[in-house]
């Protein structure tokens, strides 16, 4: 009679594959239960893909569309999708062809993390505050800089389970108000730093732009921002230089 592999009669589980195996526990029942079928299937598919010390996967939506088997653009609401609802954040390309950053939520993530350390200030890399450093640094009413107490603002947001999407829609609002003010012979004071939207993040959470009013806002601001560069271009010529002294800066 042949004698069993000691794995086995010790009653142990011995797997097939060595990688390429991710392990699903009561998190992934969870996200069994509040996703949408397909959500949950992009959800899986970035549980096996990501890198298994940060809980991290980048992939340009076409890819994901292949390997899930649906279109880009139905693959777009699952990604919004996995933000509302706090299993992922996501940090998207700036178009259809760049790589979008998926980091799996602490709640849904079943390994120990191991936080990389970015070579700026050794502070850790997070999706979440990359995203909204990314968009903070975008806007180009501010001071151009993002401060350790800018970061710490944002993993404050993070920790809350304030969505990156309202955060982001937070700066677009923000953005427009302030380039209104300045066309209409407001005080041109930079934006300080992170915490001047902390009002509108609320606001918005209150009540959540919709879709469409969103791309309304991101035209409007390269609109107004064009619109301010010439009214700034006219000042210079008048010599009518702007006084954009520390004190001015809106905190």
């Amino acid at each position: 009679m042949t004698s069993l592999p000691i794995n086995v009669r010790e009653g142990n589980l011995c797997l097939k594959e060595s990688s390429g195996w991710f392990a699903a526990g009561a998190s992934y029942r969870r996200a069994l239960r509040i996703l949408s079928d397909g959500a949950f299937k992009l959800f899986a598919h970035l549980c096996l893909e990501a890198n298994r010390q940060t809980g991290r996967h980048e992939a340009v939506q076409v890819e994901l569309a292949k390997s899930i088997g649906k279109s880009r653009r139905i693959v777009g609401k699952y990604i919004g999708e996995l933000q509302r609802k706090h299993v992922c954040t996501v940090q998207l390309g700036s178009n259809q062809y760049a790589r979008t950053c998926f980091e799996i939520c602490e709640e849904y993530w079943p390994y120990r993390r191991i936080q990389e350390t970015s070579a700026i200030n050794g502070q850790a890399c997070n999706a979440y505050v990359d995203a909204i450093k990314s968009s903070f640094m975008a806007i180009g009413c501010t001071i151009g800089k993002f401060s350790p107490r800018d970061a710490q603002f944002a993993q404050d947001l993070q920790q809350n389970g304030t969505p990156l999407e309202i955060v982001q829609d937070a700066l677009l609002m923000g953005t427009v108000r302030k380039y209104v003010s300045w066309l209409n012979g407001g005080s041109p004071q930079l934006i300080g730093n992170l915490s001047y939207f902390s009002a509108l993040i609320s606001e918005i959470q209150e009540r959540p732009l919709a879709p469409d009013y969103r791309d309304y806002l991101r035209r409007k601001v390269g609109q107004l921002a064009r619109a301010w560069t010439k009214e700034s271009a006219k000042m210079a010529k008048k010599g009518e230089y702007l006084n954009m002294a520390c004190s001015e800066i809106v905190q």
